[in-house]
């Protein structure tokens, strides 16, 4: 909670003032009692109309008081509330960006949906209840005691004494709340994962007809989450009916203490009136804090899981390295070996160097750790051993900024986003139109770009899903190359393009990026036939490597690959 909490302080001053104006409301409701009694037992004796009037229009002063301070201050709290969520869920959002691989992985993406969706949601509740609610009780409470007591101290003592059964209670319950909601929320995203997968495969869903299969399994999450929901609601459910059956015992209680002390004179029928109104007030404030402690419950649960989030340290250093004599070679790989949960290498011993303006292909079956190799390059994966190097220096010693600014990537399932077609190729940076245009034409995309409604300025959907694959992976390939990157890299982002055009994008690229350094992922071997040095891998290993005229001498895997694919020959 602490970490969570930080996030008031920039308001500290907004909330001194609206605590001010909260306290100054509640002293105003707690006096109306008081007054009533003052006029009940001294004023209508007097027969003064005046002095009633005069009573009576202070106890409605007092109430529009109480009234107008209540809806400031709650509206000030509503104001620092959404301030407080707003920047709390942008820090959260802006960590999630920056999580290694390897901490999103052990997080998951649906846990970190549900993290900055439903986890903020409840600390947001809490945090606005907590300045309406827990500023307003315990005045509430602690002045309606001080009052009752100067009142008629045995009629309090009597009150009193149901106090610390009510505190037992709420926080007995209150101790089991935060394992359990985090329950719930762990339940949770285990709900947001399978409606994740559903939404994105929705059209092989329906094409499959799995309709009712994707139901059943959506059905097994939706009972758990139900289940861990309903466990908590019945264990935290306990709390305001024992509040209200204590509160009633207190109740019943002062009322047979004060027929009998109204009997023998001790006390006054007005003073048992006021009494039991302020009786009805500590009451409300109890029920206000047993909610408190319902939400804290909540809150403290999705603290922790936000605070997870917000404290895992970022494994993405930059070391201090010199950058080595020029050499050839501008990409190298030295003895790479990577291992994604430590138990199985899925790369091993992986070694191989590019020259710049060279061009690398990457082939092998499907697992063989293609994509793998390309996320160390990309340095989503620090390796376990061997040394990744990138013009001379070390790759851990380039930043972000430095490393991205060098790259451009096209990757099989990328994502394209709600907006035009020109916004999706530009991606947030600063590229004319023409450029963007430019990008479009070597990507072979310009001519069904221009041939649909509205061209460029067209909306695509989230996903692109209104346009084909083929146009898709186009639209891809345009924005990695619209930059003009020093580095290159499509990894299988042209497996939906027909030979003819997948052929005409090659050449594109070698004649209009000729000092790139071109990094090819590929099925297909017509894709990196033309590549400087292919390499061949498989389980992680390097089987072959060498030109393509070379491989299918020297590497039998190789050439079957080429074989069962072109039956040896090639589209150019």
């Amino acid at each position: 909670m602490r970490k969570i909490l930080s996030y008031l302080l920039p308001y500290k001053k907004r909330m001194a003032i609206g605590f001010v104006i909260k306290v100054s409301g509640t002293m105003a409701e707690l006096f109306l009692p008081f007054i009533l009694t003052h006029i009940l037992e001294n004023v209508i004796v007097t027969e003064d109309v005046g002095k009633i009037v005069l009573y009576g229009g202070l106890m409605v002063l007092c109430a529009v008081a109480a009234c107008v301070f209540n809806i400031v201050a709650n509206r000030m709290a509503a104001g620092v509330t959404t301030r407080f969520s707003k920047s709390m869920r942008a820090e959260l959002f802006q960590r999630t960006l920056y999580l290694s691989s390897a901490d999103t992985d052990r997080f998951t993406i649906p846990s970190l949906e549900s993290r900055i969706t439903t986890d903020t949601y409840n600390v947001h509740n809490f945090i606005g209840m907590m300045q309406r609610m827990g500023v307003r009780a315990p005045i509430l409470l602690i002045g309606g005691i001080s009052i009752t007591l100067v009142m008629d101290s045995a009629l309090a003592l009597v009150m009193i004494a149901t106090l610390p059964l009510i505190f037992i209670t709420v926080y007995s319950i209150s101790r089991k709340g935060v394992p359990l909601y985090t329950g719930v929320q762990r339940s949770v995203d285990d709900m947001v994962r399978v409606v994740r997968e559903d939404a994105q495969g929705i059209r092989v869903i329906k094409a499959l007809s799995k309709n009712e299969y994707e139901n059943r399994r959506y059905d097994r999450v939706n009972r758990a989450l139900a289940g861990q929901e309903r466990k908590a609601g019945v264990i935290m459910g306990v709390v305001n009916p024992v509040m209200t059956l204590l509160m009633n015992l207190g109740i019943a209680a002062v009322v047979a203490v004060a027929a009998i002390r109204v009997a023998k004179g001790l006390s006054s029928p007005a003073t048992v009136i006021a009494f039991m109104q302020y009786f009805t007030l500590i009451s409300m404030a109890m029920m206000s804090l047993s909610r408190m402690f319902v939400m804290y419950t909540k809150c403290a649960a999705s603290a922790g899981r936000i605070a997870e989030v917000l404290c895992t340290p970022s494994t993405y250093t930059v070391t201090e390295c010199e950058k080595t004599d020029p050499s050839d070679s501008y990409i190298s790989f030295d003895n790479v070996c990577f291992s994604y949960f430590g138990k199985k290498r899925n790369l091993d011993s992986v070694s191989f160097s590019v020259r710049k303006g060279g061009s690398l292909g990457i082939i092998g079956a499907t697992g063989s750790g293609k994509s793998t190799l390309i996320k160390l390059l990309l340095r989503f994966y620090e390796p376990d051993s061997g040394t990744i190097t990138l013009d001379g220096r070390r790759l851990d010693s380039y930043s972000r900024e430095e490393l991205s600014c060098r790259i451009g990537v096209a990757l099989q399932n990328d994502f394209i986003y709600a907006d035009t077609v020109e916004e999706n190729i530009r991606f947030g940076r600063e590229l004319s139109k023409e450029a963007v245009i430019s990008a479009a034409k070597l990507a072979q995309a310009h001519d069904f770009i221009t041939a649909a409604e509205g061209g460029y300025d067209r909306l695509l959907s989230s996903k692109g899903t209104n346009v084909s694959g083929g146009q898709r992976q186009r639209i891809l390939i345009a924005r990695a190359v619209a930059a003009k990157p020093d580095i290159l890299i499509l990894d299988d982002s042209s497996s939906a393009l027909d030979y003819k055009t997948d052929a005409n994008l090659r050449a594109a690229i070698a004649e209009g990026m000729q000092d790139t350094t071109l990094v090819t992922v590929a099925q297909r071997v017509s894709s990196v036939k033309g590549c400087d040095l292919i390499i061949v891998l498989d389980k992680g290993k390097v089987i072959g490597s060498g030109s393509h005229t070379q491989l299918m001498e020297s590497c039998p895997e190789y050439r079957e690959i080429s074989d069962s694919q072109m039956g040896g020959a090639f589209l150019d």
